[in-house]
């Protein structure tokens, strides 16, 4: 959703009790007809949430991955999820645009913001489009980096790939910031491995913003298989883009842990007053500007809801 619309961990739908503090004894009748469709409800949406089932398999299995890898290091951390049921799964009204967006907050004591994930599958005239994204914010409690990786594939032999740490201090005035988060981590030879592919292009976004967002080790490509179809995009997910993924979301995670140091007061207003442009300019530009065209007013004004309270904004 940062770039198209955006997405986040492995995620167990939690009942309501994680949401309310109810009385023990309330466990032990059984939920009205309405609480056991609701949460029928809820459990169908959690489900098409986390199956991605639009995705060639490689790609599902590359982000069920990311997503368990989350899981596994920041789960504990998290709070449960409160997206409600009609924007865990949506549609338009025709049928042809489906998605699915879930959203969980950090715990008081956690580095994360939020961590967002959601899929897309829209029925354009070029054919089926299918946008699918982990977007993680940290808070300012560390000035470790955001996460962004985002697939757009609108073709079964083509794909548009974004995957950055986003800067979360100005590069030029912290040149320390640019050695230790981007440098010493080695985050550019997997963009390097990638540019070197046969069926590798960049890919420039025509937002001026975007680009000003992302640092300069983004990987920002169109991988295009032509004549190989669909197995070729397949090879090179499971051989390529799978790997650097992976690799990045393991720098990320061990960066969330050890970033954890005392920041003045200063430095810290300022890193929230970033944070809080790039949220504004996140909705502005990509949610409010470019859904209603695939879903209508309706269902996106309940996904932007949702957002702007994960937000904050």
């Amino acid at each position: 959703m940062l770039l198209c619309l955006h997405r986040m961990i492995t995620l167990s739908h939690h009942s309501s009790l994680h949401h309310h503090n109810l009385p023990l004894q309330n466990f032990f009748r059984p939920p009205s007809s309405s609480k056991r469709s609701n949460a029928r409800a809820a459990a169908a949406a959690s489900s098409s949430m986390q199956s991605f089932p639009h995705l060639q398999p490689s790609h599902r299995d590359l982000m069920s991955d990311l997503l368990s890898a989350v899981e596994a290091r920041l789960g504990p951390t998290l709070l449960p999820s409160s997206v409600p049921p009609d924007v865990l799964s949506f549609t338009n009204q025709q049928g042809t645009s489906q998605g699915a967006l879930d959203i969980r907050s950090g715990a008081p004591d956690s580095p994360v913001d939020f961590i967002l994930q959601s899929w897309l599958h829209c029925k354009v005239p070029i054919g089926d489009l299918n946008i699918t994204t982990l977007f993680a914010f940290l808070n300012a409690s560390v000035d470790a980096p955001h996460l962004v990786l985002e697939f757009i594939q609108g073709s079964p032999t083509s794909l548009i790939l974004l995957m950055d740490l986003i800067p979360r201090k100005d590069l030029v005035l912290h040149p320390e910031y640019l050695d230790e988060i981007y440098d010493k981590t080695h985050l550019d030879k997997r963009r390097q491995a990638l540019a070197r592919l046969p069926q590798v292009s960049p890919y420039i976004s025509s937002s001026l913003y975007i680009r000003s967002v992302l640092s300069p080790t983004a990987i920002s490509v169109n991988i295009d298989c032509g004549g190989e179809g669909e197995s070729g995009i397949e090879e090179i997910i499971l051989l390529h883009v799978g790997p650097a993924a992976k690799d990045i979301v393991g720098i990320w995670l061990d960066l969330c842990t050890s970033r954890t140091r005392d920041l003045g007061e200063a430095e810290r207003a300022e890193m929230v007053r970033r944070d809080t442009l790039i949220k504004n300019k996140t909705v502005e530009i990509d949610l409010a500007a470019n859904l209603p065209r695939l879903f209508g007013s309706d269902v996106v004004d309940r996904i932007v809801r949702e957002i702007q309270k994960a937000f904050r904004i």
